[in-house]
């Protein structure tokens, strides 16, 4: 029987186009021969590819998105594609290894190109698609892509295989890599593949680097594509002003997908992104259908060592990780602490509400009860010279809101009660005195109206790292309090850039009331009928 890729002498023509055989005939040979069916179930199929080339593959349920994700970009279903992944999760292995040399083999006239953040790198990945090219299990399915058997660097009218480059006998294709910097001077690219052009964290952080990523970007590897070309970027974020950062502020369309018909129809010119996060934080999707806390690859890298780099270093963990950039030099907070056990973070004090009243028509009004608990564990405390425990203001409920006095002289009173607060401290600046005289009779704490002094810029900056440490919000506070997590997160040191501060003027109020003078004793209730736990 003539098999797939042989002549009609039985011979395999290298070079040359398989011998068409008729329908009849593939039918019969598949019910002889089964293993045809798997072969060409890997010739269509990017994720069958990659287990037929390399059996003992890991396949989790991340990785055979991610796989089908690719094999969409492979057959030309999209055409500019971002993957943001946590680092050592098999990214490469998928979009600069396997996919490049599944794409010579359904297509060996195209022209990919590789770039990552050196030389070295890109070539490591040349190699690794060599050897895959050169596998007995490659040539099963793809006889017509072949490579050149020597290393040929410039030899006239030979196809090259060197570490830079190498091209397809016999057809127009070939793989061309460089790094960061490089040069692709009157080389077409068909497919462009960019995977980490950052070595690590201070080239992410460093706007020099930053700024030159950008400019080979813009004017080398974007001037090598035409019309019809594909892009891939795929890489961990390190700052929100990276690669990725600079296409969003750039203007062009990124659709975050989250269902698989994301990828039909999509507008002319437009990115699709896929984040994978370390600890699925956002909700189940279709794409990413975890649950909240899980990890990504568990056997890899479990929640218990994920949790563990989050506390070594949560600003770089929340890029790296999350893919969800954070500078920090720009942006005034690190993330939040979150609780879930209130005991776990030591002893019960007090509760108490700290309200600022919206000043202007445009303005938020800030509300939040919180729970004082001290640590059980005493620190030394360098500026009074003496031991004495940490306290934390655990925040119970939140409200955050531009409605009218109407709505908040209603809601805030029952926030107070509800939480049992015992004190509740009323910002009398501008329309606050008058607020406070409305929910006086409406709530069982005691209201303590006060003036608020102070350059607010320079309370709120000179407080921020304090306010940071000791101010724990509950477990998904991000999406219980949506609004708030969304201000916060995103307000930037500099002041003038940012359309309000009613948040972070009073995170900032709650730590000079509560936490800043070390005060670890209940509240001095002269009564009123307080609710005292």
């Amino acid at each position: 029987m003539k098999k797939y890729g042989e002549n009609k002498e039985g011979c395999k023509q290298k070079g040359q186009k398989s011998y068409d055989l008729s329908k009849t005939d593939i039918l019969r040979n598949i019910r002889q021969h089964p293993e045809l069916l798997v072969r060409e179930a890997a010739r269509r199929r990017f994720v069958n590819f990659a287990r037929y080339v390399q059996e003992d593959i890991d396949m989790t349920p991340f990785h055979l998105t991610y796989y089908r994700i690719l094999d969409l970009f492979a057959h030309g279903k999209i055409r500019k594609l971002i993957v943001q992944c946590p680092p050592q999760t098999g990214k490469s292995q998928g979009s600069s290894r396997f996919l490049p040399a599944y794409i010579e083999g359904i297509d060996p006239d195209k022209r990919v190109c590789i770039g990552s953040y050196s030389a070295t790198i890109a070539r490591d990945f040349n190699r690794d698609v060599q050897r895959i090219i050169d596998t007995d299990v490659y040539r099963e399915l793809f006889p017509d892509t072949f490579l050149n058997g020597s290393n040929v660097v410039t030899m006239a009218n030979n196809y090259l295989r060197n570490s830079d480059v190498i091209e397809m006998v016999g057809h127009k294709g070939s793989l061309r890599v460089v790094g960061r910097g490089g040069a692709l001077t009157s080389k077409t690219v068909d497919i462009s593949i960019l995977d980490d052009v950052y070595k690590d964290y201070a080239e992410g952080n460093s706007p020099i680097v930053r700024e030159a990523a950008w400019k080979w970007y813009t004017t080398v590897v974007r001037t090598r594509l035409h019309n019809d070309s594909q892009e891939l970027i795929v890489f961990t974020r390190w700052h929100d002003d990276d690669l990725i950062g600079r296409l969003e502020k750039s203007g062009e369309t990124i659709i975050d997908a989250e269902k698989w018909s994301d990828f039909e129809n999509i507008p002319k010119g437009a990115w699709v992104r896929i984040n994978f996060e370390g600890i699925k934080m956002s909700e189940p999707t279709e794409l990413d259908p975890r649950e909240k806390g899980t990890a990504l690859w568990e056997a890899r890298h479990s929640k218990e060592k994920l949790e563990a780099q989050r506390a070594l270093d949560p600003v770089q963990f929340e890029c790296l990780y999350q893919g969800n950039p954070s500078s920090a030099e720009g942006r005034l907070y690190q993330p939040f602490k979150t609780w879930v056990e209130k005991e776990e973070w030591g002893t019960y004090v007090r509760s108490g509400c700290y309200v600022d009243v919206a000043d202007e028509g445009s303005d938020f009004l800030f509300g939040a009860t919180y729970d004082i608990y001290k640590s059980d564990n005493q620190y030394w405390n360098e500026g009074k010279k003496r031991f004495e425990p940490i306290l934390y203001a655990l925040i119970t409920d939140m409200e955050f809101t531009d409605e009218s006095t109407d709505v908040t002289t209603v809601t805030v009173p029952a926030m107070i009660n509800r939480n049992g607060t015992q004190r509740a401290y009323i910002e009398s600046n501008n329309g606050g005195s008058q607020f406070e005289k409305t929910i006086k009779k409406k709530v069982h704490a005691m209201t303590v109206p006060f003036h608020q002094a102070g350059n607010k810029e320079s309370r709120i900056v000179t407080a921020s790292a304090m306010v940071n440490q000791q101010i724990i919000f509950p477990f998904g506070w991000e999406r219980r309090y949506e609004k708030a997590y969304e201000h916060v997160t995103n307000f930037l040191r500099n002041f003038s850039a940012n359309a309000h501060d009613d948040m972070e003027d009073g995170l900032t109020g709650i730590y000079e009331k509560e936490l800043a003078d070390g005060n670890s004793q209940p509240y001095n209730m002269q009564n009123r009928g307080v609710r005292v736990r």
